[in-house]
């Protein structure tokens, strides 16, 4: 019993020693940025009722919410996903408010995947979101921030992958197509499954020209060159206006210089309900799927009486880590470097040694020596701790000894020396 107890639930993890200080690092690296953007961080509870995430809302399905009951016996569900939350959040507080908002955050989420997926049912997400500007100077900065957080982390080698939702939906509601049809084509297009897709089309009575479409439809993806030939074959409006608003976001981001950083693909679509314009992803090498999923919103916080449009984006940081460390990209992290060991009958003088380090800005370990182990115990716990030397205040505390941790080579100090 005892053994089973030391081991965590499927699907979640402990993180510790080097691994929890590059996630703090990484994430510290990452609001930074969303700081200078000028966004204000905001937090929400870890646990809300069910209906926020319903399936007009949320990101995840029912099945894959963990759920359980308050006294009342209302439904309630952990956070699976930040942006019905703060959508929730900014309608209550924020409902007068009719200039746009910018918020971040750095949250954890949770979602009940299946074991197979490989995707943890914890992970910490950071994001942001803008509220109250439907420009495609918000959807600009969005991508743009998404590109100056990853780099910020490290990578260098990255893609942010921009579609537009309007476009299939105008194809489809000009189709006539019901929510089931659409659906199981909405997967063959994601899945550039062309096969599919014209076995699907022969059974559906639409036009010609709405077959050639969809049958392209994945095959858009690339440059916004490669998006705009699409024009050639719809006159549909919302189609059209979904690539203009590409055209548009593009143009930004090469005054953002950050253009080689994006690709489009019309054939990139979301299951989302609640996204109504682009969406992006961001995908690099070392990680099976994407690291920073995002889109534009108008219409979800009308669910919540606020009528107003928002786009945003999260970083799943547990994946960019695993990205990072599969490229061996490590960031600067500081760690103690001296230990400050003393002797009960030195203790007062060790304390000020320790607060001298401190005030300076240097981490140091505080540790009383026992009469068992010996120093070099001492030592060897220090060295794995990748530190590299030892202070030992012995005696009345007027004298230091150094120790060399990987040497061993000792060196004797008055206390005013160390100070």
């Amino acid at each position: 019993m005892s053994n089973k107890l030391i081991h965590t639930p499927e699907g979640v993890r402990d993180i510790y020693d080097g691994e929890c200080m590059q996630k703090l690092k990484v994430q510290e690296k990452i609001l930074k940025v969303l700081y200078l953007y000028g966004y204000q961080h905001i937090e929400t509870p870890s646990f809300e009722f069910f209906d926020i995430f319903n399936k007009d809302r949320g990101s995840v399905s029912s099945n894959e919410m963990f759920k359980f009951f308050d006294r009342d016996n209302n439904t309630l569900v952990l956070r699976p996903d930040m942006t019905p939350a703060i959508a929730r959040c900014v309608s209550k507080y924020f409902a007068d408010e009719d200039m746009p908002l910018r918020l971040c955050y750095l949250e954890r989420t949770f979602a009940n995947n299946t074991s197979y997926q490989g995707r943890l049912k914890e992970s910490t997400q950071t994001g942001a979101e803008m509220i109250g500007d439907d420009s495609s100077d918000a959807d600009g900065e969005m991508i743009a921030m998404v590109i100056d957080c990853l780099k910020s982390a490290g990578l260098k080698d990255f893609q942010v992958e921009l579609g537009q939702v309007e476009f299939y939906r105008g194809l489809v509601e000009e189709a006539g197509l019901d929510e089931e049809c659409q659906e199981t084509l909405q997967d063959l297009i994601e899945n550039k499954n062309v096969f599919g897709v014209e076995e699907l089309l022969e059974t559906i009575s639409i036009g010609p020209e709405l077959k050639e479409v969809f049958l392209r439809l994945p095959e858009w993806n690339g440059s916004i060159e490669q998006i705009q030939k699409a024009r050639a074959f719809t006159n549909n409006k919302r189609a059209l206006f979904a690539i203009e608003r590409l055209e548009k976001v593009h143009q930004i981001m090469e005054h953002y210089g950050l253009s080689e950083y994006i690709s489009f693909d019309l054939g990139a679509l979301s299951h989302y309900r609640y996204y109504t314009g682009i969406i992006f992803k961001a995908y690099t090498y070392g990680t099976g799927d994407y690291i920073v999923t995002g889109g534009r919103y108008d219409k979800l916080l009308w669910q919540f009486g606020k009528d107003a449009p928002a786009v945003g984006f999260a970083i799943v940081v547990d994946r960019l880590l695993m990205a990072l460390s599969s490229q061996h990209i490590f960031l600067s992290v500081e760690k103690p470097d001296t230990l400050i060991l003393f002797d009960i009958s030195a203790r007062v003088p060790a304390i000020q040694l320790a607060k001298k380090f401190r005030e300076k800005g240097i981490p140091v370990p505080f540790q009383r020596k026992h009469k068992t182990p010996d120093v070099e115990a001492y030592l060897t716990m220090a060295n794995r701790s990748g530190m590299r030397r030892v202070l030992h205040v012995f005696g009345d505390g007027k004298q230091v000894r150094e120790y060399s941790v990987i040497t061993g080579e000792q060196k004797l100090f008055r206390m005013e020396e160390c100070l």
